[in-house]
């Protein structure tokens, strides 16, 4: 019997992190994966030619749908498991997480119609573009308000309806749409060849700048917020260990430019893919194990041991089935998209 209890005290403490870990990869996916088809719609307005717009479309018509699967998995997984962090946060953030739903089902219809309509195409590369923007802009919202933390008493939250509108949040948004466009152009500088090629570099360098600028002015403000966040980065001995962060994420974002100049076509998605994957190891380190900032710990929001074991079997099965299917269809559908490619190729 003392043995059982031992073991339910273990899994207490080892299934919130194994959690935790699946959650941040769920996220992780996701904002890789759709980030980068979101930055084709938000530079896809800016292209000049409509033959331009096909082929960027096309680039991402295989696999765009499948890669909101990871949003999906993250959602349930976070509900399943910490809901008393979501009974927090949801009611905190319903406004901009319906906003970016609503762009994502817009964006969605524009998608397909696009490809049949004729007269108005110009109408759904417009509901495109400005579909991803929206949804871009508001998943950057929900960023920056998740960073600032909830006013919550027990597992109620108590503060006011728009809360998650803030000059940060609104800076995090704005960051989030320059760092999708340098994906959405990096990947775009991967998948096409000849003058949209060269536009999508140059559009590249300057999301590259655009980029780097908006982290630098969130990591400067974030120690202004009131939060632990200031000590854990700046207190003696965590600075000795954790300076080499920003100076990789310096180095990343200089091959990222010099791979561009060079003509590379892979490289520089693959290192805006490690930028990306550096802000989160920051992101980790100021947050965790917060999952309701600034005082709600994983432990504490996590739901009975048999739910979370129930929950993982079935993330067992359904995780890597879906890495599996995302990397089929990478692989089935590699390579540039054809200049001469025709405007019905997707049906």
């Amino acid at each position: 019997m003392f043995g059982f209890a031992n073991d339910l005290h273990g899994y207490a403490f080892w299934l919130p992190l194994i959690w935790a870990g699946l959650l941040a990869v769920a996220v992780i996916m996701y904002v890789i994966a759709d980030g980068f088809d979101l930055g084709v719609g938000i530079l896809f307005n800016a292209a000049q030619e409509r033959s331009w717009r096909d082929r960027m479309m096309f680039s991402v018509a295989p696999i765009w749908d499948g890669n909101e699967t990871w949003l999906i998995l993250g959602g349930v997984g976070a509900f399943c498991v910490f809901s008393v962090a979501y009974a927090i946060m949801m009611p905190a953030l319903y406004m901009p997480i319906i906003l970016m739903l609503l762009a994502l089902i817009f964006r969605g219809v524009a998608f397909e119609y696009r490809f049949k309509a004729e007269s108005s195409q110009r109408v759904w590369d417009y509901a495109f573009h400005y579909g991803s923007l929206v949804a871009t802009f508001a998943q950057g919202l929900v960023l920056g308000a998740f960073i600032q933390g909830f006013k919550h008493s027990g597992r109620v939250f108590t503060g006011g309806q728009w809360d998650w509108l803030t000059p940060f949040s609104v800076m995090t948004g704005i960051g989030l749409v320059c760092g999708y466009g340098l994906l959405g152009a990096t990947w775009c500088v991967m998948k096409t060849t000849g003058e949209l090629e060269l536009w999508a570099r140059r559009k590249a360098i300057t999301s590259l700048f655009a980029t780097i600028v908006s982290m630098g002015i969130v990591s400067v403000w974030v120690p202004f917020l009131g939060l632990y966040i200031e000590e854990r980065w700046f207190s003696w001995p965590n600075i000795a260990f954790l300076w080499p962060i920003p100076l990789v994420t310096a180095l990343v974002a200089y091959l990222i430019w010099k791979t561009l100049q060079e003509g590379r076509h892979v490289a520089p998605f693959l290192l805006t893919i490690a930028l990306f994957l550096l802000g989160f190891l920051g992101l980790g380190v100021s947050l965790f194990p917060y999952i309701v900032p600034p005082d709600l710990t994983i432990w504490q929001a996590a739901n009975t041991v048999e739910s979370q074991i129930f929950v993982l079997v079935g993330y067992a099965v359904a995780v890597p089935i879906t890495f599996a299917y995302t990397g089929y269809a990478y692989w089935v559908f590699r390579g540039k998209v054809a200049e001469d490619v025709v405007a019905d190729a997707y049906h």
